[in-house]
Protein backbone atom coordinates (compact mmCIF):
# COMPACT_ATOMS: atom_id res chain seq x y z
CA UNK A 1 0.00 0.00 0.00
CA UNK A 2 2.60 2.21 0.81
CA UNK A 3 3.99 2.37 -2.72
CA UNK A 4 0.73 3.83 -4.29
CA UNK A 5 0.53 7.04 -1.87
CA UNK A 6 4.17 7.82 -2.65
CA UNK A 7 2.96 11.09 -4.33
CA UNK A 8 1.08 11.90 -1.22
CA UNK A 9 3.44 11.59 1.47
CA UNK A 10 4.85 14.77 1.03
CA UNK A 11 1.41 16.57 1.54
CA UNK A 12 0.29 14.54 4.53
CA UNK A 13 3.73 14.78 6.25
CA UNK A 14 3.31 18.67 6.37
CA UNK A 15 -0.46 18.27 7.05
CA UNK A 16 0.70 16.45 9.93
CA UNK A 17 3.40 18.89 11.08
CA UNK A 18 0.63 21.76 10.55
CA UNK A 19 -1.23 19.93 13.44
CA UNK A 20 -1.97 21.54 16.40
CA UNK A 21 -4.99 19.16 16.98
CA UNK A 22 -3.01 15.86 16.83
CA UNK A 23 -4.64 13.74 19.61
CA UNK A 24 -4.52 9.71 20.24
CA UNK A 25 -8.21 8.86 19.82
CA UNK A 26 -7.29 5.16 20.38
CA UNK A 27 -7.21 6.29 24.22
CA UNK A 28 -10.09 8.83 24.08
CA UNK A 29 -7.46 11.92 24.40
CA UNK A 30 -7.77 15.22 22.20
CA UNK A 31 -5.90 17.81 22.62
CA UNK A 32 -7.35 21.37 22.98
CA UNK A 33 -6.48 23.98 20.47
CA UNK A 34 -4.81 26.58 21.00
CA UNK A 35 -6.57 29.85 21.60
CA UNK A 36 -5.14 33.20 20.98
CA UNK A 37 -5.06 35.69 24.19
CA UNK A 38 -5.90 39.30 23.01
CA UNK A 39 -6.31 42.18 25.41
CA UNK A 40 -9.52 42.37 24.45
CA UNK A 41 -10.52 39.27 25.37
CA UNK A 42 -11.53 38.53 29.38
CA UNK A 43 -10.20 36.23 31.65
CA UNK A 44 -13.89 34.53 32.09
CA UNK A 45 -14.43 34.90 27.82
CA UNK A 46 -11.35 32.47 27.82
CA UNK A 47 -12.33 30.39 30.39
CA UNK A 48 -15.60 29.99 28.72
CA UNK A 49 -14.18 29.76 25.07
CA UNK A 50 -11.80 27.09 26.35
CA UNK A 51 -14.41 25.40 28.67
CA UNK A 52 -16.64 24.96 25.10
CA UNK A 53 -13.45 23.94 22.77
CA UNK A 54 -12.46 21.25 25.34
CA UNK A 55 -15.97 20.17 25.39
CA UNK A 56 -16.26 19.64 21.34
CA UNK A 57 -13.22 18.14 21.28
CA UNK A 58 -14.07 15.37 23.75
CA UNK A 59 -17.05 14.50 22.17
CA UNK A 60 -15.13 14.21 18.31
CA UNK A 61 -12.85 12.70 19.50
CA UNK A 62 -15.30 9.75 21.03
CA UNK A 63 -17.17 10.16 16.98
CA UNK A 64 -13.29 9.72 16.01
CA UNK A 65 -12.56 6.30 18.11
CA UNK A 66 -15.91 4.77 17.29
CA UNK A 67 -15.24 5.45 13.53
CA UNK A 68 -11.70 4.18 13.23
CA UNK A 69 -12.97 0.71 11.94
CA UNK A 70 -14.92 1.84 8.86
CA UNK A 71 -12.55 4.30 7.79
CA UNK A 72 -9.98 1.96 8.07
CA UNK A 73 -12.22 -0.68 6.11
CA UNK A 74 -13.18 1.55 3.58
CA UNK A 75 -9.62 3.60 3.38
CA UNK A 76 -8.05 -0.18 2.40
CA UNK A 77 -10.05 -0.01 -0.54
CA UNK A 78 -7.64 3.09 -1.98
CA UNK A 79 -4.82 -0.10 -2.32
CA UNK A 80 -6.41 -0.99 -5.56
CA UNK A 81 -5.79 0.77 -8.61
CA UNK A 82 -8.72 0.90 -10.17
CA UNK A 83 -10.28 2.23 -7.45
CA UNK A 84 -8.60 4.56 -5.83
CA UNK A 85 -8.40 6.30 -9.37
CA UNK A 86 -12.06 6.59 -9.72
CA UNK A 87 -12.43 7.69 -6.15
CA UNK A 88 -9.68 10.58 -7.12
CA UNK A 89 -11.08 11.50 -10.33
CA UNK A 90 -15.02 11.86 -8.57
CA UNK A 91 -13.61 13.57 -5.66
CA UNK A 92 -11.66 16.18 -7.93
CA UNK A 93 -14.62 16.63 -9.61
CA UNK A 94 -16.40 16.78 -6.35
CA UNK A 95 -14.12 20.30 -5.84
CA UNK A 96 -16.59 22.07 -8.16
CA UNK A 97 -15.87 21.84 -11.65
CA UNK A 98 -18.91 19.57 -12.17
CA UNK A 99 -20.92 21.74 -10.47
CA UNK A 100 -19.94 25.05 -12.42
CA UNK A 101 -20.23 23.33 -15.62
CA UNK A 102 -23.65 22.45 -15.02
CA UNK A 103 -25.07 25.86 -13.62
CA UNK A 104 -23.20 27.59 -16.96
CA UNK A 105 -24.67 24.46 -19.09
CA UNK A 106 -28.34 24.56 -17.83
CA UNK A 107 -29.15 27.68 -19.64
CA UNK A 108 -27.56 26.48 -22.74
CA UNK A 109 -29.30 22.89 -22.86
CA UNK A 110 -32.95 24.40 -21.07
CA UNK A 111 -32.56 27.99 -22.21
CA UNK A 112 -35.10 30.76 -20.27
CA UNK A 113 -36.15 27.43 -18.53
CA UNK A 114 -32.55 26.28 -17.02
CA UNK A 115 -31.81 30.37 -15.84
CA UNK A 116 -33.70 30.20 -12.54
CA UNK A 117 -32.06 26.93 -11.70
CA UNK A 118 -28.66 27.82 -12.81
CA UNK A 119 -29.00 30.94 -10.45
CA UNK A 120 -30.79 29.21 -7.42
CA UNK A 121 -27.75 26.99 -7.70
CA UNK A 122 -25.24 29.30 -7.81
CA UNK A 123 -26.85 31.03 -4.56
CA UNK A 124 -27.08 27.46 -2.74
CA UNK A 125 -23.49 26.54 -3.18
CA UNK A 126 -22.55 29.85 -2.12
CA UNK A 127 -24.25 29.83 1.03
CA UNK A 128 -23.38 25.97 1.48
CA UNK A 129 -19.00 27.10 1.36
CA UNK A 130 -20.19 29.95 3.90
CA UNK A 131 -21.44 27.76 5.94
CA UNK A 132 -19.48 24.57 6.06
CA UNK A 133 -16.07 26.88 6.50
CA UNK A 134 -17.28 28.25 9.50
CA UNK A 135 -18.61 24.76 11.24
CA UNK A 136 -14.98 23.68 10.08
CA UNK A 137 -13.19 26.64 11.63
CA UNK A 138 -15.50 26.28 14.90
CA UNK A 139 -15.66 22.45 15.49
CA UNK A 140 -12.06 22.11 14.02
CA UNK A 141 -12.23 18.27 13.07
CA UNK A 142 -8.65 16.91 12.02
CA UNK A 143 -9.51 14.51 8.98
CA UNK A 144 -8.67 10.82 9.87
CA UNK A 145 -4.94 10.42 7.97
CA UNK A 146 -3.79 13.47 10.03
CA UNK A 147 -5.43 11.43 13.30
CA UNK A 148 -4.71 8.38 12.75
CA UNK A 149 -1.12 7.44 11.47
CA UNK A 150 -2.83 3.82 9.43
CA UNK A 151 -5.21 6.02 7.40
CA UNK A 152 -3.23 6.38 4.13
CA UNK A 153 -3.88 9.68 2.23
CA UNK A 154 -4.93 9.09 -1.50
CA UNK A 155 -6.11 12.47 -2.55
CA UNK A 156 -5.18 15.83 -1.91
CA UNK A 157 -6.79 17.51 1.34
CA UNK A 158 -8.28 21.25 1.01
CA UNK A 159 -7.49 22.18 4.09
CA UNK A 160 -6.78 20.55 7.16
CA UNK A 161 -10.32 20.45 8.78
CA UNK A 162 -12.77 17.49 8.03
CA UNK A 163 -16.53 18.11 9.93
CA UNK A 164 -18.62 18.67 7.57
CA UNK A 165 -18.21 17.24 4.05
CA UNK A 166 -18.08 20.32 1.94
CA UNK A 167 -18.05 18.16 -1.17
CA UNK A 168 -20.69 16.13 -0.04
CA UNK A 169 -22.71 18.96 0.95
CA UNK A 170 -22.84 20.25 -2.52
CA UNK A 171 -22.86 17.28 -4.21
CA UNK A 172 -26.35 16.75 -2.86
CA UNK A 173 -27.86 20.27 -2.57
CA UNK A 174 -26.56 21.11 -5.66
CA UNK A 175 -27.91 17.49 -7.72
CA UNK A 176 -31.26 17.86 -5.33
CA UNK A 177 -32.20 21.20 -6.84
CA UNK A 178 -31.00 20.32 -10.51
CA UNK A 179 -32.82 16.72 -10.33
CA UNK A 180 -36.10 18.63 -8.90
CA UNK A 181 -36.00 21.08 -12.37
CA UNK A 182 -35.12 18.52 -14.47
CA UNK A 183 -35.53 14.67 -13.00
CA UNK A 184 -33.85 13.42 -16.17
CA UNK A 185 -30.48 14.29 -14.94
CA UNK A 186 -30.73 12.32 -12.35
CA UNK A 187 -29.72 9.53 -13.91
CA UNK A 188 -26.45 11.23 -13.88
CA UNK A 189 -26.24 13.25 -10.89
CA UNK A 190 -27.75 10.98 -8.28
CA UNK A 191 -25.14 8.07 -8.88
CA UNK A 192 -22.34 11.02 -9.25
CA UNK A 193 -23.41 12.27 -6.07
CA UNK A 194 -23.09 9.09 -4.09
CA UNK A 195 -19.16 8.32 -5.70
CA UNK A 196 -18.11 11.92 -4.32
CA UNK A 197 -19.38 11.42 -1.30
CA UNK A 198 -17.85 7.66 -0.92
CA UNK A 199 -14.74 8.65 -2.24
CA UNK A 200 -14.05 10.88 0.19
CA UNK A 201 -13.90 7.73 3.25
CA UNK A 202 -12.12 5.84 0.97
CA UNK A 203 -9.36 8.43 0.56
CA UNK A 204 -8.95 9.24 3.93
CA UNK A 205 -9.95 12.56 3.93
CA UNK A 206 -13.37 12.07 5.58
CA UNK A 207 -14.96 10.30 8.65
CA UNK A 208 -18.73 8.35 7.67
CA UNK A 209 -20.05 11.71 9.86
CA UNK A 210 -18.43 14.09 8.29
CA UNK A 211 -20.43 13.30 5.20
CA UNK A 212 -23.57 12.20 6.75
CA UNK A 213 -23.45 15.60 7.83
CA UNK A 214 -22.31 17.17 5.04
CA UNK A 215 -25.21 15.51 2.95
CA UNK A 216 -28.44 16.76 5.62
CA UNK A 217 -26.84 20.10 5.42
CA UNK A 218 -26.66 19.94 1.64
CA UNK A 219 -30.39 18.75 1.56
CA UNK A 220 -31.39 21.31 4.05
CA UNK A 221 -30.23 23.92 2.02
CA UNK A 222 -31.51 22.80 -0.85
CA UNK A 223 -35.09 22.15 0.32
CA UNK A 224 -35.03 25.84 1.39
CA UNK A 225 -33.85 26.94 -1.78
CA UNK A 226 -36.64 24.75 -3.39
CA UNK A 227 -39.53 26.92 -1.01
CA UNK A 228 -38.12 30.15 -1.63
CA UNK A 229 -37.75 30.23 -4.51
Amino acid sequence: MVRHFTQFSTQALVATKLSYKRHRSDLGYRKTPYLAETPRTSPVARFEMRMKTTGISALLARFDAAEYGICRSLNRGASYGALRTTCQVASRLGNGVIWYALILLLPVLYGPAGVKPALLMAVTGAAGIALYKALKHTLVRERPFITHSSISLAGAPPDRYSFPSGHTLHAVSLTWLAVAHFPELGWVLVPLASLIAASRVVLGLHYPTDVLAGAGIGAALAALGLALA
